[in-house]
């Protein structure tokens, strides 16, 4: 009979387990998580749970104390301003009034410094920048002269543009890794060249920038989608139950009659469907494992596009050094070595009193730098600002340096559209394995890389969802045929 009782509770526990079981989980509570959810939300399908492996949402907007300020580790602009459609981000910036600055990048070409001291002549940048341009015989740009089709060939776009002016100067060499790098964290010979044609991000929603600067975060944009789904307390932080945060996937198992999600710390969850919002540079990785494995054109997908590394270091002085006033927020460093500490930004507006400059940079230069001491960093950052501004400036009393290629969770920045990849294997990137949906800033089809690409990626892939869940547009054939 004891036996009997102890079956009988098995079974029933089971069963409540099954009944208590969400119809969605999804992995990751980054901005395209979040949305995610609030679009499933929004539809009905409020049985989901949302597992993040950090002990935050928001994922790379990521905000940090330093010097007795709050800085913004990860995204920090709102990219896309004053144009002919609304930015999404823009206009939950301006409902939350969120504090930002417009950034000028106007005057670059009186503000450029050369390797061993010294500016150069303004007229003598210009003349770079206009080449960087990429005018053709016709006087015309690059992005003009190019046919339609060739609009959609990477490829194409890039032979162009490294046939029209390859910079071997210093100087040649900044103008071109701020036109480039600085936007895409990757040189032209890695990632698309999408500067010769209008980026969708501008092309519709403006060519401003706004930097922000709140006390808040950026993050707080994230936390106004969120409160209006998720219970929270007066504080606006979050309790609701189907947020679980320190929960870090390790495995998903999916098969046509649903889907198993298991945890690291030994937890299993089960579901309907799985919505997966990990970074490209995660996928790439053996942090989370499919079972089954991935079909071969959707793991060939994952492998064809880059996690970029955009790093922007922090410095603290004692006093300031550098020149102030309009014009001189943003200043360049020519140096033989590409991309070696080139870009510079003060914060005069921003963070005023703070005494803080920060210099960004990229690829191979930031994974380099995650992997040595930040007393390292720091002492290369002072022989290039003693080079700039003189050997007589204070040393730096603190630095941050962000590790975001390290970090297992995201390992890098942003996505980046590679060389030689057409829109149909973009598509591949979004596409759903079975009951396995996959979201973020990588699977948008005009913003990827983008806080806004991020935002509008969780809607459509929800969208997606729901047309499965609600219509039966589904596909279930776990292995279809490998492309």
């Amino acid at each position: 009979m004891a036996m009997l009782f102890i079956v009988v509770a098995v079974l029933l526990q089971q069963i409540l387990l099954v009944a208590a079981a969400p119809s969605v989980i999804i992995v990751g509570a980054g901005f395209s998580g979040i949305s995610a959810a609030k679009t499933l939300s929004d539809a009905g399908i409020k049985d989901f749970l949302i597992l993040e492996a950090t002990d935050h949402i928001g994922g790379r907007i990521r905000q940090q104390n330093f010097a007795g300020i709050n800085i913004e580790i990860g995204a920090n602009w709102v990219e896309g301003v004053n144009g002919g459609q609304l930015n999404p981000i823009w206009e939950m910036a301006n409902k939350i009034q969120l504090r930002n600055f417009y950034s000028d990048y106007s005057n670059l070409s009186a503000n450029t410094y050369k390797q061993g001291g010294g500016l150069y002549d303004a007229s003598e940048v210009q003349n770079s920048i206009d080449v960087a341009d990429g005018v053709n015989e016709d006087g015309e740009k690059l992005s003009q002269s190019l046919p339609s089709s060739g609009r959609q060939d990477i490829s194409i776009l890039t032979m162009q543009r490294l046939k029209n002016h390859v910079p071997s100067t210093p100087l040649d060499m900044v103008i071109d890794y701020y036109n480039f790098d600085y936007e895409f964290a990757e040189p032209p010979r890695v990632t698309s060249l999408q500067n010769t044609v209008p980026l969708a991000t501008f092309a519709n929603f403006g060519e401003d920038v706004y930097f922000v600067a709140d006390q808040r975060g950026y993050q707080s944009v994230v936390y106004y989608v969120a409160n209006q789904f998720l219970k929270s307390d007066k504080t606006g932080a979050i309790t609701d139950s189907r947020l679980k945060l320190n929960k870090v996937v390790r495995e998903i198992r999916y098969s046509a009659r649903g889907v198993t999600v298991v945890t690291e710390d030994g937890s299993v969850y089960n579901a309907d469907y799985v919505m997966v919002s990990a970074s490209i540079g995660v996928l790439q990785t053996k942090l989370i494992k499919f079972t089954p494995d991935l079909p071969k054109w959707k793991i060939l997908a994952m492998y064809q596009f880059d996690m970029a590394v955009y790093t922007k270091i922090f410095v603290k002085f004692p006093t300031k050094f550098w020149p102030e006033g309009n014009g001189t927020q943003f200043f360049l460093y020519a140096n033989e070595r590409r991309g070696y500490y080139g870009i510079w930004q003060s914060f005069e507006r921003e963070y005023p009193g703070s005494n803080v400059l920060l210099v960004t940079v990229t690829d191979e230069e930031s994974r380099r730098i995650e992997q040595q001491s930040d007393e390292d960093t720091k002492a290369e950052i002072m022989q290039v600002l003693k080079e700039m501004f003189g050997k007589s400036i204070p040393d730096a009393t603190d630095i941050l340096v962000p590790r975001w290629w390290s970090n297992r969770f995201f390992k890098g920045t942003f996505s980046n559209w590679p060389i030689g990849v057409n829109r149909y294997e973009f598509d591949q990137i979004r596409a759903p394995v079975g009951r396995v949906y996959f979201t973020g800033e990588h699977t948008s089809e005009h913003y990827n890389g983008y806080v806004h690409g991020a935002y509008l990626a969780g809607i459509d892939s929800a969208n997606m969802l729901i047309q499965c869940m609600k219509k039966g547009m589904c596909r279930f054939d776990i292995k279809p045929k490998d492309a």
